[in-house]
């Protein structure tokens, strides 16, 4: 099966509509793959604290206004995760068994269930649902540390600048390849469809 790499936070915004949009891409063109394997890159531990959940409405809000009006439904600042931790072990579990399919719709699940749900997935009780549904028991906290960790620091070897980066097996390296993200002169942000997003589909795609 083939695979596209993605070094991603599973609380990041952009990241959520950069793989919707790619796996929405896929199904229009009546494929099933390449499918996405969903590596850790983990912005609470790189910026040394929990994300902010007004700073991300606010990008939601923009991504919602400019790029894609069908997604966050449900997104809530007050159900917003204080950790990303507790799902990360849920991803950590899905990359150890292998599957590339699995991978994918574990990490779309999560993102889904906060930003389409409002649901808190830094509690284990709203993660523990979605683990029986893909029958996976989630990593204890030494071992999800190691997981992410470990992506953490291939990332950086690879040169991955940000949620999310995509690498495919061809040697292609595209940090946030679908959206220009910028800040007007008040500083709210301006997030738009690059225009070389047509031409990354095709070589994913094609």
């Amino acid at each position: 099966m083939r695979t596209v790499e993605v070094f991603a936070d599973i609380l990041c915004p952009f990241t959520h509509v950069g793989l919707r949009t790619l796996v929405d891409r896929r199904d229009q063109h009546g494929l099933t793959e390449p499918r996405l394997r969903i590596r850790a890159w983990p912005l609470e531990l790189i910026n040394g604290k929990p994300l902010d959940p007004h700073h991300i409405d606010a990008e939601v809000s923009a991504l919602r206004a400019s790029v894609r009006p069908d997604l966050f439904a449900g997104f809530s600042v007050d159900a917003f995760p204080k950790t990303s931790m507790t799902a990360f072990a849920l991803t950590a579990a899905a990359d150890r068994a292998g599957d590339p399919a699995l991978v994918e719709e574990v990490g779309i699940a999560l993102r889904n269930a906060v930003f389409e749900e409002g649901l808190d997935i830094g509690l284990p009780e709203v993660v523990a649902p979605l683990a029986a549904r893909f029958d996976l028991e989630p990593l204890d906290a030494e071992a999800t540390s190691a997981a992410v960790r470990a992506d953490w620091d291939e990332g950086r070897t690879r040169g991955v600048t940000g949620s999310p980066h995509f690498f495919t097996d061809d040697g292609g390296s595209w940090f946030c390849p679908s959206l220009a993200i910028s800040r007007d002169d008040v500083g709210n942000f301006v997030v738009a469809w690059k225009q070389d997003t047509d031409a990354l589909v095709d070589r994913l795609f094609g």
